[in-house]
């Protein structure tokens, strides 16, 4: 019961998976969450206890409260405690905004802005048993400007960097830190179902102007800086991590 405990969604795989293995470096015991790949999700889990840390394999879709119900009653089972939250999972319609019907908005919508809000609540009813806790969601750059076939998607991570500054309010007076992190183009499997993916890189590569594409690692180092306690006057922001991209136009 006093080992630190991390629930990481969508982290079988990508940018979550890397985030859930440097969370087990640090000493924390992981909930892998996964919709699809169940091989994949314990290959994860097999990594983090590689590294002495036990690892809980929990299958749901966020976008579902039920599911999110059930998530945090096996976390309750297996560890009883939750000090870290990190909604990474993410799917959506890529789609041109005149094309978009109600299934696919509900869709997107669920699973990236209204599992935030539901899973933070059930973290924090959990952290605030132990003193606090911290919670960073994954965003990226569709939130505040355009990209093509991205309607539904940016406007879902407007929503969860809105809400992660209510939360950090909210929450502030049950010591949980809320932040944010938005990424520029990375290339992960996400990224393969972007139909103008070429695109995106060939953009990322010529125009940032650190000189190289975002790497996952990059994105990693942020959120684990942002679960440290050297960032715990940082409160309800959206740091983003795209090497200068979006300063130009």
């Amino acid at each position: 019961m006093s080992e630190k405990v991390a629930l990481v969604t969508g982290s079988s795989r990508g940018i979550g998976k890397a985030i859930a293995l440097e969370l087990a470096k640090k000493g924390y015991d992981i909930v892998v969450n996964y919709a699809r790949s169940k091989t994949a999700a314990l290959e994860t889990a097999a990594e983090i206890e590689a590294l002495g840390r036990k690892a809980l394999v929990v299958k749901a879709n966020i976008g579902k409260q039920e599911k999110i119900k059930e998530l945090f009653q096996q976390i309750d089972e297996n560890f009883g405690r939750l000090d870290v939250f990190v909604s990474n999972a993410a799917s959506g319609v890529l789609r041109p905004a005149m094309e978009l019907e109600e299934t696919h908005w509900d869709w997107t919508m669920d699973i990236n802005a209204k599992a935030l809000l539901f899973c933070a609540q059930e973290a924090a009813k959990r952290m605030e048993k132990t003193g606090g806790g911290k919670i960073v969601s994954l965003s990226s750059l569709g939130s505040i400007r355009y990209l093509e076939n991205y309607t539904t998607v940016g406007v879902s991570k407007a929503a969860i960097e809105s809400l992660t500054r209510y939360l950090a309010v909210e929450l502030a007076a049950k010591n949980i830190v809320v932040n944010a992190v938005s990424g520029g183009a990375v290339d992960t499997d996400a990224l393969k179902h972007f139909p103008n993916r070429e695109e995106l890189l060939e953009d990322a590569r010529k125009l940032t102007p650190a000189g190289r594409m975002v790497e996952p690692q990059d994105l990693v180092k942020v959120v684990m800086f942002l679960l440290s306690d050297d960032s715990s006057m940082i409160r309800g922001q959206t740091i983003i991590v795209d090497g200068g991209r979006s300063l130009l136009v």
